[in-house]
């Protein structure tokens, strides 16, 4: 795929996450009080209205600096490995998904201060839209990378450029 369509799918998918997760948040901090609970499935599934001060589940609360670093570092760290692996297939989904959720809470932080996290399991803390971006966004990140891996053992195993198709011998 062309470089150029890598990185405007990896931007839409970052638009778009950060456009949903701010319209949900809005949605749950305008109809849905502090510590209220609406149930959607029973106990299995609740709406709750959380203000989280920390990051990963309330860790590093009350410490801005640490959490700007972690968050900072962290999407430095994947600019980096999308800019260096463009013509790995499906690369720009997980990376939208991972700077559209991180980008989604940091408007939280910016904005109103605290994240605002709605989604309610049983026996798991409060989460959001976002928390979901940044976690679905690991899983299939590390699915991508295993697949390229396993792709480029395969060519070289076959004689061939990934990049540039069959290795001319002669």
């Amino acid at each position: 795929m062309d470089r150029t369509r890598v990185v405007a799918l990896a931007a839409l998918t970052t638009a778009l996450v950060l456009v949903v997760d701010q319209a949900v948040k809005a949605l749950v901090r305008h109809r849905i009080g502090p510590a209220e609970t609406r149930d959607v499935l029973g106990s299995t599934l609740r709406l709750v209205h959380v203000e989280n001060h920390g990051v990963a589940f309330g860790r590093f609360s009350g410490n801005a600096l640490v959490v700007g670093l972690l968050v900072a570092l962290a999407l430095l760290a994947l600019i980096v490995y999308f800019a260096t692996h463009l013509d790995t297939p499906l690369v720009w989904l997980p990376t939208g998904l991972l700077i559209g959720g991180a980008l989604g809470n940091v408007v939280d932080r910016i904005t109103v201060g605290p994240v605002t996290d709605f989604i309610k399991l049983p026996h798991w803390p409060a989460f959001n839209l976002a928390d979901l971006c940044i976690t679905g966004g690991v899983v299939i990140l590390l699915i991508v990378v295993e697949r390229d891996a396993r792709r480029r053992e395969r060519a070289e195993q076959h004689g061939q450029d990934v990049e540039h198709g069959p290795a001319d011998h002669a």
